[in-house]
């Protein structure tokens, strides 16, 4: 697609912009939400969870910035699998991502949408449909105008989750090395409950993928793109690790795991303040979160038609903003069926077996191309796709074997 002829994305962002996005869409509304259930579930082994979660989206991580150095274009996962599994395949993959992206952001919209009833004399429907109404009409306004946006608030959200951490610093500087000892001692023996917490965790690191899909929007994309995917899945571990091992040390465990605002009530037990500023954080991630799949899935459903898996119209850009309309408008208007027609809750399950499935259908895929390409630099790699498709595959195995989200 060239410059000019009407279908091209505008090269905008650098790596700041793209990591800021990338912080944006993966330290999101989960972590708020989540932090709780796990510690719930997971109980002192919370941290563990949280790090096993972590190193599976991080040899995933790896294996799309290897891919984006190959195609580096919007509609990554659709490319990917194209190249490597075929093109059915391919159109699964990517059909899988947008699927993700518009039931998750429904459900988030729901969730906006009762924390404001219960500030504001709204009838929840119209806010959530409000909602995705102006957060679309932001996407298609511009990626530039899109990413200024999800920056602001991805500050906001990620000074928040650091001020909790600092306010819990002397929690995690009181702790004997004996509690970290014992943790790790005895981790082989509640490995089920560890396994149990990973596979919820595993919701709150959802979202570093959809960066490969902002490749066209990338200056130097082939550079730009795997260092902010590293980053930023760095940048997620850290802050959630930090999180995860203060919410099992503080006194106030129980509630925090009890609680419908686990991070408010987190927060106001290492503080003694308020937690109102950080429950509307935490609202204003989930329009974050929003927003950035908007934007996710406009781009892959524009990437795949561009590669002929859908209908040329869907390719089709506004020539002054440079921005995908029709898939916009489409994302949009699929969120507001499902945020208007579904109890959403048993859809979360769904998203995250479809999210673990995409990842090892990419995993696969770059040992395949790999694999026929075994003198270029992509072929040096392919056994690490084999390798990072156990994992991913493995986890969605035991998901479904043990129906370990079943109850949440």
């Amino acid at each position: 697609m060239s410059e000019t002829d009407g279908t091209s994305l505008n090269r905008v962002l650098s790596l700041p912009a793209l990591v800021f996005y990338g912080v944006g869409v993966t330290v999101g509304a989960g972590i708020f939400a989540l932090i709780g259930e796990i510690l719930g579930l997971a109980g002192d082994f919370a941290p563990l969870s949280f790090l096993l979660a972590g190193l599976i989206a991080g040899v995933t991580a790896w294996s799309y910035a290897i891919l984006v150095r190959r195609f580096p274009r919007a509609g990554g996962e659709a490319i990917y699998v194209s190249r490597g599994l075929g093109p059915a395949a391919g159109r699964i993959a990517g059909l899988g991502v947008v699927i993700t992206g518009i039931v998750s952001s429904a459900t988030i919209s729901l969730a906006f949408a009762g924390y404001l009833a219960e500030v504001l004399p709204v009838p929840k429907t119209a806010a959530s449909v409000g909602l995705v109404l102006l957060l679309a009409f932001v996407a298609w306004r511009g990626v530039r105008e899109s990413i200024l946006l999800a920056a602001i608030v991805t500050l906001l959200e990620t000074g928040t989750l650091v001020l909790v951490v600092i306010y819990g610093l002397p929690v995690l500087t009181a702790a004997e090395p004996g509690e970290f000892a014992t943790m790790l001692t005895s981790a082989p023996a509640h490995l089920d409950i560890i396994m149990a917490g990973a596979v919820l965790a595993f919701f709150a690191f959802i979202g570093f993928e959809d960066m490969v899909n902002m490749a066209e929007e990338t200056r130097d994309a082939e550079r730009t793109v795997p260092r902010a995917v590293i980053i930023t899945l760095a940048i997620t571990i850290l802050i959630y690790l930090l999180l995860a091992t203060i919410a099992t040390l503080a006194p106030a465990s129980a509630e925090v795991a009890a609680s419908s605002a686990p991070m408010a009530t987190l927060f106001e037990s290492l503080s003694g303040l308020t937690g109102k500023p950080v429950a509307t954080i935490s609202a204003l991630a989930m329009v974050n979160g929003i927003l950035v799949q908007i934007v996710m899935a406009a781009r892959v459903l524009y990437g795949m038609a561009g590669e002929g898996q859908l209908p040329a119209a869907l390719a089709r850009i506004d020539p002054k903003r440079r921005t995908p309309t029709l898939a916009t408008a489409l994302v949009a208007a699929a969120i507001i069926l499902l945020a208007i027609s579904f109890d959403l809750a048993r859809l979360a399950e769904f998203t995250s077996l479809v999210t673990l499935s995409v990842f090892t259908l990419v995993n696969l895929s770059l040992f395949m191309i790999g694999t026929r390409m075994p003198e270029s630099a992509i072929g040096g790699w392919r056994w690490w796709g084999l390798f990072a498709a156990l994992p991913t595959a493995g986890i969605l195995i035991w998901q479904v074997y043990s129906g370990t989200l079943g109850g949440h």
